[in-house]
């Protein structure tokens, strides 16, 4: 039988996965999918004294933690790598009551988790209303002659969280002139001329905003005008 290359030392047991088929030297069980080895020798769990330990695949730091943590006795599980030319950890084996208790905690912290996203998702929504809010009452100020609806709108378009539109922008968060101005033109000019159909014709971008800034000016004008905003 050809020798178990020896895994580098580590504080802790260490079992292995034997990439070849390994038979317990003790009591002859095999093909073995877990051995210790003990003076270069493969033995089973069982022979090992870690029969009663429970295999927890790697992937769940926390889980992982408490694991070991509540087990009186636990060992990491290693795997050749031939390509690496290293031993790569697989997991733990760790007591059943010890895994048991680690993943009600889990549970419970994963409710927790998921409660604190739920009340951070309401308050996000808030904030982005008032915001909202705030957007489409400066475009109003500015342009009087807007209606309220079309403000409204443009406002929620432009602020959409994560968009990367110019409402959130740090201008646009701070509503300045600017960047609401910006905002009602570009709404203007994708609602209001024939910008999107040039574009889609093949018309190069510059090109189809030079065609269509007349009538986005004209419109913009319009709506500046406190008489048309009395109309």
């Amino acid at each position: 039988m050809a020798p178990i290359a020896t895994p580098p030392h580590r504080t802790g047991l260490l079992v292995i996965q034997p990439l070849k088929k390994r038979h317990c030297v003790e009591c002859g069980t095999g093909p073995l999918a877990l051995l210790v080895l003990e003076e270069g020798a493969p033995r089973c769990l069982d022979c090992a004294d870690l029969g009663h330990l429970v295999f927890l695949p790697r992937g769940d730091t926390a889980l992982t933690r408490r694991s070991r943590e509540g087990s009186a006795l636990s060992a990491v599980v290693v795997r050749f790598n031939r390509r690496r030319s290293r031993y790569e950890r697989q997991g733990v084996l760790v007591e059943e009551a010890a895994l048991a208790l680690a993943e009600e905690r889990c549970l419970a912290d994963a409710e927790a988790r998921r409660r604190r996203r739920a009340r951070d998702a309401r308050r996000r929504e808030a904030e982005d209303l008032r915001f909202t809010d705030a957007f489409a009452r400066e475009i109003r100020r500015l342009f009087p002659g807007c209606p309220a609806e079309r403000a409204r709108a443009i406002a929620a378009h432009a602020s959409v969280r994560g968009s990367g539109r110019v409402g959130r922008s740090a201008a646009g968060r701070a509503l300045s002139e600017a960047a609401v101005t910006a905002a009602v033109r570009a709404a203007v000019r994708h609602a209001d001329t024939p910008y999107d159909q040039l574009l889609m014709s093949g018309v190069p971008r510059y090109e189809a905003r030079r065609r269509t800034a007349v009538s986005v000016e004209a419109r913009l004008w319009e709506w500046r005008d406190e008489l048309t905003a009395r109309a």
